[in-house]
């Protein structure tokens, strides 16, 4: 159980270990999560953070095995709710947990007084077993942790937050009708929202694209290219946006649900003095952005 925010290798590693435990008691392996996540429930007003939104929650956990999936509305009143209550109302009560696997930073309940000590106390007492994690390093030594991922985002390293999610890190979302300027100019763009994810550092990526879902565009392909993701200053953007020119493609993207996976940060978002010289750099960073990609490495 937990929130599963970025779903990297550390997250990968305790799910394993449920696939295990599932399958030598003859249990479907499960995951207990919550929506919204707690941290935009309780602080309402903080920046955008997730890294992983619901849907793409949901296909990565059914990737690494996971049959069932357990969503318990968070809401103040939930927040509210003791961790003794918590224990019997929803995991004994409502799943009916044979098992329970967790990290060892796990807390739960109001004041989050719920912790793996009280968790294996209440084992006893209804029944069920209990895990607890230690955590999980990486070959560098460095901890498996959502939190040190969005401060690599934010930074404007998606290479080394990449290598500790297991996969290079995706905005997912449809593609909404922008200015179109793009065209004009002979780069155009998809353009996705960035709605409740985290804000990475503004500037130009080299992308990989990919399409989602019965209405995919690119026909399970994965197609190279730049995006711009910011604010757009040269044309007084106000709100952020991803905008990604797919190399060699001329698909109708409009209203199709994209991945785009940011490989590599290229340079910081910066104001252009007009459109002929906004070009010029498109085609410099569309350049070096081929080239990167074209050197880049599968992940292990």
């Amino acid at each position: 159980m937990g929130n599963f925010d970025g779903l990297h290798r550390g997250h990968a590693v305790l799910l394993g270990q449920v696939r295990d435990r599932a399958r030598a008691e003859g249990r479907p392996p499960a995951v207990l999560t919550f929506e919204p996540h707690p941290r935009s429930v309780l602080l309402p007003g903080a920046e955008p953070f997730r890294l992983t939104p619901f849907r793409v929650k949901e296909r990565e956990l059914a990737r690494l095995g996971i049959e069932l999936l357990f969503i318990q509305h968070f809401d103040l009143g939930f927040a509210a709710k003791s961790a003794e209550d918590f224990i019997t109302e929803v995991i004994v009560g409502a799943i009916g947990a044979g098992h329970v696997v967790v990290g060892w930073d796990c807390t739960f309940g109001n004041r989050r007084r719920g912790t793996p000590d009280l968790l294996r106390a209440a084992g006893g007492e209804y029944g069920f077993g209990v895990t607890v994690l230690e955590p999980v390093r990486g070959g560098d030594a460095t901890v498996y942790s959502s939190t040190h991922i969005r401060e690599l985002l934010k930074a404007g390293r998606p290479r080394e937050a990449a290598s500790l999610l297991g996969r290079f890190w995706e905005i997912d979302g449809r593609v909404a009708i922008g200015d179109r300027r793009g065209r004009t100019i002979g780069f155009p763009t998809a353009n996705l929202g960035l709605d409740d994810y985290l804000q990475p550092a503004f500037g130009v990526y080299a992308v990989r694209v990919c399409g989602d879902g019965p209405d995919d565009p690119l026909a399970g392909h994965t197609v190279d290219g730049v995006a711009n993701l910011g604010l757009r200053p040269t044309v007084g953007g106000l709100v952020p946006r991803l905008e990604a020119h797919l190399f060699d493609s001329d698909v109708d993207l409009y209203g199709r649900h994209l991945r785009v996976a940011l490989v590599d940060f290229i340079r910081p978002e910066r104001k252009f003095p007009g459109l002929d010289a906004l070009k010029a750099q498109i085609a410099e960073d569309a350049a070096q952005a081929r080239a990167i990609l074209a050197a880049a490495q599968a992940l292990e």
